[in-house]
């Protein structure tokens, strides 16, 4: 009797022991996944529930906001949401949240409190977790609106407008058909005797890309955290530019000369076959990865003028070799091999010609860069950047400052060129653009000096 009381006390204290052990477990790991900081009038609401098997016994998400709760989803009402198994022991729900779900909800400070439990001990004993996640609500819409006056923009050219943006932390700036131009404070762009103090202000540079259409639409545009936005239009004018087509010749010796040059100097691209074949990936394949390494740099541009209300070096002393938005058919024992488009302009002198910075500004690349061999690119402040290609010698380094018409470099014929020159083009964000303007005085004054000057004024 007294060994079956004591085995009875011994699986008594070993069923206590594992119960409180239990108890102890941490409950179901909860992660959620959105919103991060902001919610908006709709606002995607992403949780995740690990347990075994993906099975809970409970599971409620609720939003807390002014000492109140407002229930998002629960086991038994899922109306609204979408509950589904992402792998063998996940549960995700998802739904929107925002003022069309919560009509109550108001600006300000809320927060997701997310509660899930699920049963262990062979169904004895339920453990439960609980996540908290802090945001901001933003349901008022920003506002966008144009200042400047007299917007034109040929094909392929570029532009700029001065308008109004609020709240002041909202994204904003111009989107000519899906590619967007960021916008930046007025308030960096004023000019030597004046100051714009509004701000609210924004200047953006754009550009209609000379393969968009002449119908492409451009608008402002404002959009904040939260995902609220706002767009408006402006009168603006496009016109039509023509663009040249030629004919490249391409035989053994160019090729036995660039690629095996081109390809010593990259790991982008690793063609096969005899030269030819190497040729059309690096003029395809490589030439696009080279395009969006530039484009990358945009990014590194600063908020406010670099330079300042002077034409950029219009390289005078050269002769025109191909122009902007050439467009090139390749020939190769009289057949045509491949396409591309040439955005930018030879130009030509002697070789090894002292090449000069077109303005002011910090360079942000200086070495070898693909089809365009010994490159720079020059930042010259709210998205505005030159680029020098087929240098055979570089005399800057990225993170300078130089000044204008500074030596930076030679002409040479690296990359992807057929003799000594120098592949010059202008970027607005990224996007290559017709340098001719930049070299335009009345152009500079109508399209950039005038507004700035006029948003001094207003303030």
């Amino acid at each position: 009797m007294r060994f079956l009381l004591g085995l009875v006390l011994i699986l008594l204290l070993a069923v206590g022991g594992a119960y409180v052990a239990a108890g102890r477990m941490a409950g179901p790991p909860i992660q959620i996944n959105k919103p991060e900081k902001v919610v908006g009038v709709s606002t995607p609401l992403e949780v995740e529930v690990q347990a075994p098997g993906a099975r809970v016994e409970d599971l409620r998400i609720v939003l807390e906001q002014n000492g109140k709760q407002f229930p998002l989803f629960t086991l038994a009402d899922q109306k609204g949401a979408e509950l589904k198994q992402n792998g063998a022991d996940r549960l995700v729900v998802s739904r929107e949240i925002g003022k069309q779900a919560v009509p109550e909800l108001q600006s300000g400070n809320a927060s997701i409190v997310v509660t899930a439990s699920r049963k262990v001990l062979y169904g004895i004993r339920t453990i439960e977790s609980t996540a908290r996640r802090d945001f901001k609500v933003r349901l008022e819409r920003p506002r966008v609106s144009v200042v400047s006056t007299h917007h034109y923009v040929n094909l392929g050219g570029s532009e700029m407008i001065v308008y109004r943006a609020t709240p002041e932390d909202v994204t904003s700036g111009v989107v000519v058909g899906d590619v967007e131009y960021p916008g930046y404070p007025a308030s960096g762009a004023a000019l030597e005797g004046t100051k714009i103090a509004d701000p609210a202000l924004r200047v953006a540079f754009f550009a209609l890309l000379h393969d968009q259409d002449l119908k492409t639409p451009i608008r402002l545009f404002a959009r904040d955290e939260a995902g609220n936005t706002a767009r408006a239009d402006f009168d603006y004018r496009v016109f039509p530019k023509p663009f040249k087509r030629s004919r490249i010749p391409v035989d053994e010796k160019f090729l036995d000369r660039v690629v095996p040059a081109i390809l010593e100097g990259t790991t982008d691209v690793k063609p096969e076959g005899d030269n030819l074949a190497k040729f059309l990936v690096i003029n395809g394949e490589l030439r696009r990865k080279n395009n969006e390494k530039i484009a990358s740099f945009a990014a590194q541009t600063k908020p406010e003028l670099l330079w300042r209300g002077v034409v950029f070096h219009p390289f005078s002393n050269t002769a025109v070799e191909s122009a902007f938005a050439d467009h090139r058919t390749y020939i190769y024992n009289g057949k045509e091999v491949d396409q591309q488009v040439h955005l930018g302009f030879d130009l030509a002198s002697f070789a090894g010609t002292p090449i000069v910075s077109a303005n002011r500004g910090v360079v942000v690349f200086a070495d070898e860069l693909g089809i365009y061999g010994n490159c720079v690119i020059i930042d010259h402040g709210l998205g505005v950047q030159s680029l020098y290609g087929h240098l055979s010698s570089i005399d800057v380094k990225a993170g300078q400052s130089v000044e204008k018409e500074q030596q930076i470099g030679r002409s040479g014929m690296t990359g992807m060129a057929g003799g000594d020159h120098l592949h010059f083009t202008m970027l607005v964000n990224g996007k290559m653009v017709n340098p001719v303007e930049w070299w335009d005085a009345h152009w500079i004054e109508d399209r950039i000096l005038r507004k700035l000057r006029g948003a001094g004024a207003g303030t």
